[in-house]
């Protein structure tokens, strides 16, 4: 078995996340580790807050909070949502940890001791009124490229180009909203990525044609337009420090490293917190990560705007630092999930969030709904009556009533313990290898990480159970041959069994609580096998089960209404 490597794209502090945050990179992320450790691999899915840079300077000061204090109570707030959405993560880091700061700091050393850092003087935005430097993310003005007027000034949210401060029109302060800027002369620290554009070619011919084609035709574009050496300090207070015994003028003006260049190092950081929270446990957080093997497999999951850092910039630090860091397998790129037609945004409050969430419904809802219309070919739209019919059809009626009505009835009849009931027959061969066939199909799509695919391979696994029952009828065959019904009864309760366990990706309480319907000797079981689904027979007759509460509520034309009236629901 692999060795599974897992990260998604570390979640800025500034705030709670939305819903576009959450199925762009976590969600995914975790249905997929939750995915492999169920058939044997060995995972280790890990992520962080991004806790530097001008968005948790600002979000403090908005706070009026140290900018220490309000990170530390930001991560405990996000933790405290990823674990209500049941991200299982093996660990949940901080780009402000000490461990990031170590490795970072160390990876600058060696791109510098390899001629691939270089100290320049610019020219960079000074605010009057602020008295200070502005770092990129502190100027806020129109894109050149395509008029938005809210770009900042490293990255334009509309069309998601690259900027530099100066490109913006009618630039202002984002501190104090001053125009009253002027460029003055500084000293700041640059990857010279120009010198590292060929191994950057080369490693992406080598790998980018297994991505998908979301993330290799990013990835090209940017080596197309040419890599363009870059700024990787910054003018702020909270950040890892330039270090002193390199940069000692530099150090000493108080410069930090640049966010996007310590936020994908802090991937090899958190990895390193995980082994020093268990020291106990020796964890080898280094064959992970340092001269790793070939068993080990990297996988990154990420938002489209993520993508050229993550291709271009962090392989070009790894690859110029020249020490044998594991370097990224497979790159699963999302579209954006708009709300409405028009762009989740944590800075302008518009959407769904995920503590809003999980406050109208329990995660299980939104984890199947985002799967199953991830933006993974072209952006998605969430819609509060495209959600409610998703929910009430394939959760409430096609999964939910068909566990209620299989066990309601069979304990109405035949009581408490599974029932025996004649042998099976040419019907259940039947529905033996629809199901093998539907599983074949499921593990495939989770295999290729095409999470809609897998996620209408799941539906059509939990109809094939509502078919067969249709097409048996125990409510009439108990009439007239209750031996014929106590085996369909049994039947659809051995695909509660298998529903139980190859849910679980998707919607792991539900799986919980059908797992729990059943009172096995163990209950160990981690995945089904195409024999194991032909045989249905994973529940032996006489096993003493229990009728859980309701699955999944319907939601209701009031939930409807009043969701709509507090959150919109128009078209942008």
């Amino acid at each position: 078995m692999a060795r599974h490597l897992i990260t998604s794209a570390l979640p800025y502090i500034n705030g709670i996340k939305h819903l576009g945050n959450m199925v762009g990179s976590m969600l995914p992320a975790d249905v997929y580790s939750r995915y492999l450790r169920q058939t044997g691999h060995e995972v280790l899915f890990i992520c962080a807050t991004d806790e530097h840079g001008t968005p948790a300077e600002l979000a403090a000061q908005e706070a009026g909070l140290p900018v220490s204090e309000f990170c530390a109570q930001a991560h405990d707030a996000q933790k405290a949502v990823y674990d209500g959405f049941g991200l299982s993560f093996d660990h949940f880091g901080r780009s402000s940890s000490p461990q990031n700061r170590e490795i970072t700091q160390e990876i600058a050393r060696e791109l510098q001791r390899n001629g691939f850092i270089e100290e320049r003087s610019i020219r960079q935005v000074y605010s009057n009124t602020d008295g200070r430097f502005l770092p990129d993310r502190y100027i806020v003005g129109t894109c050149p490229h395509c008029g938005y007027d809210k770009a900042r000034g490293d990255q334009c949210e509309n069309c998601t180009r690259v900027l530099d401060p100066t490109d913006l029109l009618e630039p202002r302060s984002a501190i104090s909203g001053s125009a009253d800027l002027e460029v003055r002369e500084t000293r700041h620290l640059f990857l010279l990525q120009s010198k590292l554009t060929g191994e950057v070619e080369r490693w992406i011919a080598d790998h980018g044609d297994d991505w998908p084609v979301l993330a290799s035709s990013i990835a090209r574009k940017w080596l197309t337009e040419g890599l363009q050496d870059r700024s990787i300090t910054r003018d702020l207070e909270w950040g890892v420090p330039v270090p002193a015994d390199v940069w000692p003028e530099l150090a000493a003006e108080g410069k930090v490293f640049y966010v996007w260049f310590d936020a994908p190092i802090e991937y090899i950081g958190a990895t390193k917190e995980w082994a020093d929270a268990a020291p106990a446990e020796r964890r080898d957080w280094k064959s992970w990560w340092y001269e790793a093997d070939e068993s080990v497999r990297y996988t990154q999951f990420m938002a489209k705007d993520n993508v050229p850092f993550h291709t271009v910039m962090f392989p070009a630090t790894i690859l110029g630092s020249r020490r044998p860091w594991k370097k990224v397998d497979y790159v699963k790129a999302f579209n954006w999930l708009t709300y409405y037609g028009g762009k989740f945004s944590t800075s302008q409050k518009r959407g769904i969030f995920t503590d809003v969430a999980l406050e109208l419904l329990p995660a299980d809802y939104w984890r199947y709904f985002l799967m199953a219309h991830a933006p993974e070919s072209d952006d998605s739209s969430f819609t509060w009556d495209l959600f409610a019919s998703v929910v009430n059809k394939d959760l409430a009626d096609t999964l939910g009533n068909f566990v209620n009505r299989v066990l309601s009835f069979s304990r109405k009849r035949f009581g408490d313990d599974v029932p025996a009931g004649a042998a099976a027959g040419e019907a259940e061969a039947r529905l033996g290898e629809q199901i093998a066939g539907l599983l074949a199909e499921y593990e495939a799509q989770l295999d290729a990480l095409n999470f809609r695919k897998a996620a209408q391979a799941l539906r059509a696994l939990w109809s094939a159970g509502n078919a067969y029952l249709d097409e048996k009828a125990p409510w009439q065959q108990v009439k007239t041959d209750p031996e014929a019904a106590a085996l369909t009864l049994r039947t659809a309760m051995n695909l509660i069994r298998l529903y139980a366990v190859v849910s679980e990706p998707f919607i792991p309480t539900a799986a919980a609580a059908m797992r729990g319907a059943f009172a096995l000797p163990t209950d160990g079981r981690t995945w089904i096998t195409g024999e194991e689904a032909r045989a249905l027979d994973l529940v032996p007759a006489g096993t003493p089960f229990t009728v859980p509460p309701v699955l999944f509520a319907k939601i209701t034309d009031e939930d409807l209404s009043a969701w709509t009236a507090r959150f919109g629901g128009t078209e942008a």
